[in-house]
């Protein structure tokens, strides 16, 4: 019996199995000390289409994946400080951290053969960085807080949206109908709402928070203040779709706007927040490994998806960890900021999807650039977590 008929077909035994080897691989991970995210991508291409073959990425596990990276990021997002981000040294990193990939893909696979279109196209898919993979490698470890780590999300934040930018200029470049008013008006949306994001939820949506928690109906439902900081979290999410931007920028930042507000019941909103990530996280790790299918690839494939990995890996690397060195960032922080900025994940992901559906890659390409993004993402937490941290650890003691 196959995925596509009887009980493995149904809503009910996709969604079961997902959630019981995702947290099977979170609880793995753990016991190994490694991070849950290497643990649930595995175990996502176990059940998936390269392995077992009891689940495929169907619109609902894709869509199940996304609003895991919604809630994850929110959750992120509290833990950090909106001056504390935007500083024009993540600026420079992240500028860095798109250039030199977006250039070296593109002439990578022009090389191979790849028509002017893809090649476009696989360039843009390097320019990503999953904000959702280093952050939560970070968090697992308690190192949220330290100077490298707020290089790493400030940059990686800046990162995805002029990755977004740089899909439009390439899709723009693609159809002809790139304009300079198209990326101005792009521009001047992020911003907009970066700027107006911040300002309403740091004066705004905290009073109406800090009204709240003070009711009678909030003492006798200390839970009403976590209902209204996730429906703020999906507010802000569905204003950065509707304005272009990715919704996770969005409850990322809905996070980062309520991280100073202080309650009586800040607890329940807090620690509800972290259990709902476990969830819904773990979902979107295990959809990362699900999406993956080895069986399109050709030994020509392989050759190009190692060579590309290589090359995605190195431009990531050597683009932010040079540019924050540059910038008077200590050696091994730089390490640690070049390390934290290769992961491409779910971004990466979009990119490839968008060009196998405007027919410029095929699927064997869209297969390769989601393996490159797996092997970038499965890679940098193990050298994050038992090298560069690990030393640092020891060096302190």
């Amino acid at each position: 019996m196959t995925p596509e008929h009887g009980i493995l077909a149904s809503v009910e035994f996709q969604m079961s199995l997902l959630m019981f080897v995702a947290l099977a691989g979170y609880l793995v991970a753990y016991r190994i000390n490694q991070s849950a995210v290497v643990g649930i991508i595995l175990a996502g291409i176990v059940v998936g289409p390269s392995l077992l073959g009891l689940v495929t990425y169907t619109e609902f596990v894709s869509s199940l994946g996304h609003l895991g990276a919604v809630v994850l990021l929110f959750t992120i997002g509290l833990h950090f400080n909106i001056k504390e981000i935007f500083n024009f040294k993540y600026f420079v990193i992240a500028l860095a951290g798109i250039v030199v990939p977006w250039v070296a893909g593109f002439y990578l696979a022009t090389v191979f053969g790849f028509p002017f279109g893809a090649s476009l196209f696989v360039g843009t898919a390097l320019t990503a960085t999953s904000i959702a993979i280093t952050a939560n490698v970070l968090k697992e470890m308690g190192k949220l807080q330290t100077p490298a780590a707020k290089a790493v999300i400030g940059a990686a934040i800046i990162d995805d949206v002029l990755s977004l930018l740089a899909l439009s200029i390439t899709g723009g470049l693609v159809s002809g109908d790139l304009t300079v008013v198209s990326i101005v008006i792009m521009i001047s949306k992020a911003v907009a709402f970066l700027v107006i994001g911040t300002l309403f939820g740091s004066t705004v949506l905290t009073r109406v928070m800090i009204g709240l928690d003070k009711t009678n109906f909030c003492s006798k439902y200390p839970e009403v203040i976590f209902i209204f900081v996730i429906m703020a979290a999906f507010f802000y999410s569905l204003v950065a779709e509707l304005v272009g931007l990715s919704a996770i920028i969005g409850s990322f930042l809905a996070g980062v706007a309520l991280t100073r507000v202080k309650l009586r019941h800040e607890k329940a909103f807090r620690e509800g927040s972290e259990h709902l990530q476990i969830v819904f996280a773990s979902i979107f790790f295990v959809s990362l490994g699900v999406v993956l299918d080895l069986r399109v690839l050709t030994m020509d494939l392989v050759w190009f998806m190692l060579v590309l990995t290589i090359v995605a890996f190195l431009t990531k690397f050597l683009a932010c960890g040079v540019s924050a060195r540059l910038q008077g960032i200590s050696t091994r922080d730089s390490l640690i900021v070049g390390v934290g900025m290769v992961p491409r994940g779910e971004v990466a992901m979009i990119v490839a999807l968008i060009g196998l559906n405007q027919n410029l890659i095929r699927q064997n390409t869209y297969a390769v650039l989601v393996l490159m993004s797996l092997l970038t993402t499965v890679i940098p937490p193990l050298i994050l977590r038992n090298w560069l941290f690990k030393k640092r650890t020891r060096r302190q003691e």
